[in-house]
């Protein structure tokens, strides 16, 4: 089995400064390449931590539309994709260390996880490029500006040119703030060493979403996560006794497995969860002042405020375009939706759809699992099939944290 929790780097990692502007790309076999010296200035570096269909690819957006942020976009993707099938817990400490390369303006790490004998890694190679400002917008591409904001079109970003990753970096350079979205890191305390790193000035948002919402949606994403659910739920504990999954007497069917991997999932991630919210109920001095939570229900409620407060943490400036797509962006009339699709709905309704699609037994086992997120954060548990389908009542209340 892949044991990556303690891979660490040999040397620090790759700097990025402008003395090295004028060298043609190296690939991964130059060990020069890989290792220069120290940022002279700091940047602003965001990490929002959060998982899978916690509405992260919207809040994404939020910073991907910022003309002042440097955005990448589940960036450890390759990570898993290329070191499958090692389970979630084993990749963290490969993750981290990408992180530490990324958050230096150093993407030759992407080189490492290419296929053996492949072609150098582009600025359209990378996950989610084709939605990326930077990647498609002036001067890497003349589609989009940067400074316009709104929604890429991933059909035309296509056809935008291959970028080397040394341009690619070259832009990295240009921006005071770097934010990377991911769900592939499961607690924060794996980004201790980075916290701690007197070069770097990280901080996270801690998005996070009602763990039954959350189930809801692996399931009606259940064919796009085979692989991540699989591995996720490879770190479970095999010694745990856990309650039935379905009712006694039901027939199984083909999707059965499906929705088994998809909430059984929920036990590593909640359990993930609760170290990091242990962690921040009682910071060490790593985090003190560098941790944020952001409840999903709280920014569709209330996005404006919500995204002020973001900002506020993160040092940057909103202005009024940023916040009209944020409202329009949760104010949509659509409430059936693509997953992994960022598009204007009904966001609120969207939050409190599980209440009337999740089984009563699919509810209690997430609540079984996420019992002490749910309490720190204000998810209040449910005791019926009818309390839960009862939308009058709200389920949230003040979190603790």
């Amino acid at each position: 089995m892949l044991n990556l929790a303690n891979y660490k780097w040999t040397k620090e990692p790759q700097q990025c400064n402008h003395q090295m502007r004028s060298a043609t790309y190296q690939s991964r076999s130059d060990i020069r390449f890989l290792y220069r010296p120290s940022l002279a200035k700091k940047r602003q570096l965001i990490y929002v931590l959060t998982t899978w269909r916690s509405g992260s690819s919207f809040f994404g957006e939020l910073f991907n539309q910022n003309p002042e942020v440097f955005f990448l976009y589940e960036p450890m993707w390759h990570i898993w994709q290329k070191l499958y099938p090692g389970d979630a817990v084993s990749l963290q400490g490969a993750a981290r260390d990408m992180l530490s390369s990324l958050y230096r303006c150093d993407l030759s790490v992407f080189q490492l996880y290419n296929s053996p004998g492949g072609k150098n890694f582009t600025s359209l190679g990378l996950f989610g490029a084709t939605l990326n400002k930077v990647v498609c917008s002036y001067p890497l591409c003349s589609a989009y500006r940067k400074d316009v904001v709104g929604m890429v079109d991933d059909k035309v970003c296509k056809k935008c040119p291959p970028q080397s990753l040394r341009l690619l970096e070259e832009e990295c350079l240009k921006y005071n703030t770097i934010v990377i979205k991911g769900v592939r890191i499961l607690d924060v305390n794996v980004l201790a060493p980075l916290m701690e790193d007197p070069s770097l000035d990280l901080k996270v948002i801690h998005l996070v979403r009602d763990p039954r919402a959350v189930a809801n949606s692996r399931i009606k994403s259940r064919h796009g996560l085979i692989r991540e659910n699989l591995q996720v739920v490879r770190s479970r504990d095999p010694k745990l006794r856990r309650i039935p999954f379905v009712d006694p007497g039901h027939k199984a069917n083909k999707k059965d497995g499906s929705d088994y991997h998809s909430i059984g999932a929920m036990e590593v991630i909640c359990d993930r969860t609760s170290r990091t919210l242990r962690t921040a109920l009682n910071p060490p001095s790593w985090l003190k002042g560098k941790y944020m939570v952001v409840r999903y229900e709280d920014l569709v409620e209330s996005p404006v405020k919500t995204l002020r407060n973001i900002y506020r943490f993160a040092n940057l400036t909103t202005n009024h375009d940023i916040e009209s797509f944020a409202l329009n962006m949760t104010s949509g009339s659509s409430s059936s939706f693509k997953p992994f699709i960022v598009s204007s709905r009904n966001a609120t309704q969207a939050a409190s759809a599980w209440r009337t699609v999740l089984s009563i037994q699919q509810i209690k086992q997430v609540e079984d699992y996420c019992h002490h997120s749910m309490s720190v954060l204000g998810y209040e548990r449910v005791r019926t099939a009818m309390e839960a389908k009862d939308l009058s009542k709200p389920l949230l209340s003040r979190s603790k944290i």
